[in-house]
């Protein structure tokens, strides 16, 4: 490749824009964003030009590495800085800079009344740097200083107004629960250096077909071991069970944070690991089984959750986690789903960040108000708006011919094929997912824009003086460009299987194989979910009233409304055993090693108050106790003369 020296420019650019932000100070308030803007659009630029050399390229020739230099050197280790690019990698690199530029366009209006927008652009940019590092490294070493940045910077944007103790919590809820997947990750490059003596994606997969899994000779325990560590570090960054639950609150955060990181960075990382470690899970069935149950649990989980929000935003991140979820469902069943895996990834992050920037654009007309049962009625004064989001909506319902119904009904073609018990339960999980998933959108999209208007102008106390009205055109304008990918981009790629025989270079080609229940009858099954669902949700939310409270329901609506009890599940499992450990040395501490010693001291002290009154100053006295001291001295003397003759 011509252009492959343009490499770390993909890293350098963003992140020359961020410390452009950070170090100028309050002296770039007027133009900051904008050069924010410029640094992501110019990273575009740069992956748009090398696609366009690798589109020239022959297929075999594809996959190439650009070393910058040595970056660690102690003893046999040898660690380059370098870079990877491939398909896989310039897929990520294009939806993460047009996807994440168009999200920056966007926040330009969305925070334009915060006096502080010029570090909202410099931690955005910080964000697209580290995500972009992540998906070009060339080993999992580099891939981790990426994998932290993102961790980093997406502390730093969920709680941007940490001035409100909530906000600040969800950021540090996100920061810590996603250290306890980084130690996945960390022990799986201890392993692989152990065992293979390197970490880099060359020798440790064996893309060159050299000394690759084969050639290491390792037993099967080891990779299940590392692809094991690995699906860990995959749950904690694409909140997967059971590392889910910092995702709800890391609504917190401004929404166009919430669409750069449930569309294009933050949740992709994880399904990038795990695709791009397809190797490491092909020589480990039962990781790559294991992976493939979690998927499919947490679809489910994130659908279950999603029927029962009432929050625009936290319905959208229980969508994210469900769909994330079919992608590691994908990764899991190995080499017939990667590419279907990052298939959907891509047209998630379209319709993903357009439903997400038209919930800004919803709040943005209600005052900040999240809750759905006070919209209502709003299609008519936020048609553009409601178009997009419609379009959107369609999109990740997996009707044809918009583009999640490319993506999605491949993975649940995906997941019946196999033998045993395997396919008829992913598969028809898969399917299930698909009709909750088209009721609890349904539902967000029939309550916030369908039925009678719930909201009222002068409705007093918190929420006063609306005057719902549409976006400015630096809104709608990416919402627009999103749609357009919500309802084609399926369709392109999927033509003539040209988005598998793109990753094929990485991901391998993967022979045909026949589902166990024709494809036709899955394809019409899941239609009839997903038409079922749709219907359902507008019987209940656009014919029949709905409350402006949240009705009395059953024992599963009330658990789904609080996330399933997740965060009681971690407190009773991790957090309370650390309590009770913690409460327990201290205690102990403090009644044994504190007392002991404190006992000792005081012991002491008493034995010298005690001398003190032997202290008379009395000549006599003194002369009499040295007199007796002699004594004492020459009869120990005698004995001692005694017990030797």
């Amino acid at each position: 490749m011509q252009t492959l020296s343009l490499a770390p420019w993909l890293v350098a650019t963003p992140l020359i824009g961020a410390a452009l932000l950070l170090l100028l100070g309050r002296w770039t308030d007027r133009w900051g964003h904008w050069l924010g803007v410029l640094a992501s659009t110019a990273t575009f630029v740069i992956g748009l030009v090398m696609l366009l050399d690798m589109l020239g390229t022959p297929a075999e020739e594809r996959v190439a590495q650009h070393t910058v230099g040595t970056w660690i050197e102690a003893g046999p280790l040898s660690v380059d800085l370098g870079f990877q690019i491939d398909p896989l990698s310039l897929t990520f690199v294009l939806l993460v800079t047009f996807v994440g530029t168009l999200i920056h366009v966007y926040s330009v209006a969305y925070m334009s009344h915060d006096r502080d927008r010029r570090r909202f652009f410099a931690y955005l940019n910080l964000f697209v740097a580290a995500m972009l590092l992540l998906v070009t490294a060339d080993s999992y070493l580099l891939l981790f200083v990426g994998w932290e940045g993102v961790g980093l910077a997406s502390f730093l944007l969920i709680g941007f107004w940490d001035h409100h103790l909530p906000n600040a919590v969800a950021g540090k809820k996100a920061f810590v629960m996603n250290r306890v997947g980084d130690m996945g990750l960390l022990a799986a490059m201890m392993l692989m250096l152990a065992n293979v003596g390197a970490v880099d994606f060359a020798t440790v997969l064996g893309n060159t077909g050299a000394d690759g899994i084969e050639g290491a000779g390792l037993p099967e325990g080891t990779w299940t071991a590392i692809g094991l560590l690995l699906l860990l570090a995959a749950c904690g960054k694409s909140a997967q069970l059971p590392l889910q639950a910092w995702l709800g609150d890391a609504m917190a955060g401004p929404t166009p944070v919430s669409a750069l990181i449930h569309a294009a960075t933050m949740v992709t990382a994880g399904v990038y690991l795990l695709v791009r470690s397809g190797p490491i899970l092909e020589a480990a069935p039962d990781a790559q089984l294991v992976v493939a149950v979690v998927g499919t649990l947490t679809l489910l989980f994130g659908a279950v959750v999603g029927c029962a929000k009432d929050d625009i935003k936290k319905a959208l991140a229980a969508s994210t986690m469900s769909q994330i979820g079919y992608m590691m469902l994908a990764a899991g069943l190995g080499p017939v789903g990667y590419a279907f895996a990052i298939f959907h990834l891509v047209t998630h992050g379209f319709f993903k960040a357009g439903l997400f920037l038209g919930a800004g654009s919803v709040m943005h007309a209600m005052d900040d108000d999240v809750d759905m049962r006070r919209f209502g009625g709003l299609a008519r004064l936020l048609p553009v708006t409601a178009i997009t989001m419609g379009l959107g909506w369609l999109a990740i319902l997996g009707v044809p011919p918009f583009s999640g119904f490319y993506s999605k009904d491949k993975i649940i073609e995906s997941a019946f094929v196999g033998e045993g018990w395997e396919p008829w339960v992913f598969g028809t999980a898969a399917m299930l997912g698909a009709g909750i998933t088209a009721y609890y959108m349904s539902r967000l999209f029939f309550m916030t824009f369908a039925g009678r208007k719930r909201w009222s102008p002068d409705a007093g106390g918190e929420h006063v003086q609306r005057h719902p009205h549409e976006s400015p055109l630096l809104m709608t304008v990416p919402m627009i460009v999103l749609a357009v990918g919500s309802v084609g981009l399926g369709f392109v790629l999927n033509a003539g299987d040209r988005f598998v025989h793109w990753l094929e270079p990485v991901t391998g080609h993967a022979e045909h194989h026949e589902p166990v229940l024709p494809i036709w009858l899955i394809m019409t099954l899941t239609l009839l979910l997903v038409v079922l669902g749709a219907v359902l949700a507008f019987r209940q939310y656009a014919v029949a009233a709905v409350p402006t409270t949240p009705p009395p329901a059953s024992a599963l609506v009330r658990a789904a409304r609080v996330d399933l009890h997740q965060d009681d599940v971690n407190e009773t499992l991790v957090m309370l055993p650390g309590q009770v450990l913690t409460r327990s040395l201290v205690y102990a501490d403090r009644t044994a090693v504190d007392a002991g010693w404190l006992g000792l001291a005081s012991g002491v002290g008493r034995f010298g108050r005690a001398l003190r009154g032997m202290q008379s100053g009395y000549t006599r006295q003194y002369a009499a106790v040295t007199l007796g001291g002699l004594g004492v001295v020459v009869l120990v003397i005698w004995l001692v003369a005694q017990g030797t003759s």
